[in-house]
């Protein structure tokens, strides 16, 4: 069993993978690698100048992987509330998690077949803390904001549902903070 399943590999779905990842969660994100940012070119995204969308996805692909997340090239086709968490079934197979995290951009279909609650706009309905009304479940990105498609918007949302579930595991308010000795090739350049 997987803790944190995350059903998305744009930039909400990576950043949730990144900051669960990074912080010793074991997490798997299910994707198709089909994403819009492929189509995109980034001025907007704040500390990055000038990016093509597929360079952007493979920088971020990358450092997910390295920080440790598993990803899966596997389309998910449901994903079902167990007694432990949730069942995530792709045409390959059925994983295990006890955190799922949402970011399939403006698709809503899991989302709403799974339970949860939806605004009168029509987007899925969550509180600050990304979780939607279906306990230990989050959603993100465009799934959550109508007509509001940003690609560091959606990268926020996905860091905020990581954090609040990191803040349910340890039991505190958790934030990741970084300092330049907490990166292992600065530690070895000293």
């Amino acid at each position: 069993m997987s803790d944190v399943a995350i059903v998305g590999g744009g930039p909400a779905g990576l950043s949730a993978a990144l900051f669960a990842a990074k912080n010793g969660l074991d997490t798997v994100v299910f994707d198709t690698d089909g994403t819009w940012m492929y189509k995109a070119h980034l001025f907007n995204y704040l500390g990055v100048r000038s990016i093509g969308g597929s360079e952007f996805m493979a920088i971020a692909r990358g450092q997910t992987e390295d920080r440790g997340a598993d990803l899966r090239e596997e389309e998910v086709s449901r994903v079902e509330p167990t007694d432990e968490g949730f069942t995530v079934t792709t045409d390959e197979d059925e994983y295990d998690a006890r955190y799922v995290v949402l970011a399939t951009g403006a698709k809503r279909d899991l989302a709403e077949e799974l339970g949860c609650e939806t605004t009168d706009e029509g987007t899925i309905d969550v509180g600050l803390d990304m979780e939607t009304s279906v306990g230990d479940a989050y959603a993100t990105g465009a799934m959550v904001r109508a007509e509001e498609w940003q690609a560091i918007i959606s990268a926020g949302d996905g860091g905020a549902a990581a954090l609040s579930i990191l803040t349910k595991e340890k039991g505190e308010h958790f934030h990741d903070f970084d300092t330049p000795g907490d990166v292992p090739s600065l530690r070895a350049e000293e």
